[in-house]
């Protein structure tokens, strides 16, 4: 899955997003996920949902004479004739705490007291946060547990009905694995072509690994935050790259603009979109970073008028590199990986396997963003057994020839170069 991120806050009312959706297809991506299109509560957030079966009147067109559904329908119409796929959020884990569900249902959510349950989250220091705008939804110890569930099945009928194929289940770590399990087949076995993404982040390995084998199709992973070298993104993905595929990102709408964390440096939002696409089998990359947006996406805050002038434009490398996931199929999916050593600890040296075809795959990346590295290999195709050619971007495929040994280049800051073995190596 080749995902963009269409933010809705920023791409506006539904008929301004063919340009987004005419984009996201030229840059390669066969999936479009949006963040929640229904309207929310007091406080403004996409993800508190008020009414989970109408549309965000901000999102609409006014005195459209189309209804807010066929609006949306068309929207997802236009982006299949572009050969998109549309994902949306589905948040079952919490609603707004001032929608109707809470004085219509009350048995459905987890009590705090006298009233209901807030989310909350414990950060990495300790400190416990809380969204007080949020209802949490009791899926563990409901006494109408069915008929929460029949609910949920509900909204994910109504938003397939929209020309949705896709869902990113919001905290999904935190519903139980048998009520996934329950949806998610129950919604396959009269769609099969749906997907369903689990959102893991911030949760423990055995709540990914668990959460993943309840059914989903994919999970995220944590490429956008490795130092390169480090074991722990490595150890997450052996355990749970068998379970279920999963999908890395150089920047999302839950945190800071690359570009801004970067110091304003294109190199490193090139390495990482290189590196977070081939690491795993799917990516995803929100609105604007194409063109090295500043301002952070933000679930309340966000207009269409914060739209920036683009500070740089990577669309041609991103193209390239979604050309690569294309070409080869190695970068489509899950594999072994490994770190492999050589003479200079300021260049990545990734190993990739492949379990179902023999193919291997070498990145080569200068993990420096800001000063050029030298990187030597005697014998660069000894380390997969078989002759290699560089399908790095910006390289012709005219110029896709076998690798030389011994082989040497001097890389740019933050340049990656990119070999698969031949065919039939």
């Amino acid at each position: 899955m080749r995902i963009y991120n269409l933010f809705p806050l920023l791409a506006g009312r539904l008929p301004h997003w063919t340009p987004h959706l005419e984009r996201a297809a030229g840059l390669g991506f066969d999936w479009v996920f949006v963040n929640p299109i229904q309207p929310p509560g007091e406080s403004g957030s996409l993800y508190s949902i008020a009414d989970y079966f109408a549309i965000n009147p901000a999102l609409l067109a006014p005195h459209a004479a189309q209804s807010p559904e066929d609006q949306v329908r068309a929207m997802a119409a236009q982006a299949e004739r572009l050969g998109l796929r549309l994902m949306v959020d589905l948040v079952v884990n919490h609603c707004a705490h001032d929608a109707p569900l809470v004085r219509e249902h009350p048995e459905w959510f987890v009590r705090d007291g006298d009233g209901v349950a807030h989310p909350f989250c414990l950060e990495a220091d300790g400190r416990k946060v809380v969204w007080g705008d949020l209802a949490q939804f009791d899926h563990h110890n409901s006494p109408d547990a069915e008929g929460l569930w029949r609910y949920c099945v509900a909204i994910v009928d109504y938003l397939i009905g929209l020309g949705f194929r896709g869902f990113r289940c919001d905290a999904a770590y935190q519903i139980p694995a048998p009520f996934w399990r329950r949806l998610i087949g129950e919604i396959k076995g009269r769609h099969p072509e749906s997907l369903f993404v689990a959102e893991t982040l911030g949760c423990s390995p055995e709540q990914t690994r668990e959460t993943a084998a309840a059914g989903f199709d994919a999970i995220f992973n944590s490429a956008k935050w490795w130092d390169f070298q480090s074991p722990w993104l490595l150890e997450q993905y052996e355990a749970t790259r068998r379970i279920a595929p999963s999908i890395g990102f150089p920047e999302s709408h839950d945190t800071e603009r690359l570009f801004t964390e970067s110091d304003h440096n294109p190199q490193a939002m090139k390495q990482r979109y290189l590196f977070t696409a081939l690491f795993s089998s799917g990516v995803m990359m929100p609105l604007g970073f194409e063109y090295g947006f500043r301002r952070r996406l933000h679930v309340v805050e966000t207009r269409p008028e914060h739209w920036e002038e683009p500070a740089v434009d990577l669309t041609d490398f991103i193209r390239q590199v979604n050309q690569i996931k294309v070409d080869h199929a190695i970068f489509r999916q899950e594999g072994e990986t490994r770190l492999l050593d050589h003479d200079n600890p300021a260049v990545l040296l990734l190993r990739k396997a492949s379990e179902r075809d023999g193919s291997r795959a070498l990145i080569v990346l200068n993990k420096d963003p800001w000063h050029p590295q030298h990187f030597h290999a005697e014998d660069l195709s000894q380390h997969v057994q078989a002759p290699l050619i560089e399908v790095s971007p910006d390289l012709p495929p005219a110029q896709r020839e076998p690798v030389p040994a011994p082989y040497s280049i001097d890389l740019g800051p933050g340049i990656a170069r990119v070999f698969v073995t031949a065919p039939g190596g």
